[in-house]
């Protein structure tokens, strides 16, 4: 019987990290594609698009939760006067999740 109990306890927790690992994905990549709005809206070119969405994504890793990466869109865009509020960015933070998740997904379903 314990045997039967390990191998669940074993399926459970490889699932658990499986989950873990597409929500740290679906996340980093709506961070990078927030990113990459975010540059177009402050008027930045190709190279400084990438360099400005890495930047984002590593702004998610100062604390736990989002709020670091509004933040740091919302001063980038109150110091450049974009006029954008802060449910206009909150929307696109919502819009770009659901867009990153169903393509961490697909990729995740190719063989």
């Amino acid at each position: 019987m314990s045997g039967s109990f390990d191998e669940r306890r074993k399926n459970f927790e490889d699932k658990w990290a499986h989950d873990e690992d597409l929500r740290f994905k679906v996340v980093a990549r709506r961070n990078r594609l927030l990113g990459q709005w975010a540059a177009r809206e402050l008027g930045l070119n190709a190279p400084e698009i990438d360099a400005y969405a890495k930047a984002v994504v590593q702004a998610d890793l100062k604390e736990p939760g989002e709020e670091d990466v509004f933040r740091k869109i919302r001063a980038d865009f109150d110091a450049k006067k974009i006029a954008h509020s802060d449910q206009d960015i909150r929307r696109q933070m919502e819009e770009l999740l659901t867009t990153a998740s169903e393509q961490v997904m697909q990729e995740s379903a190719k063989p």
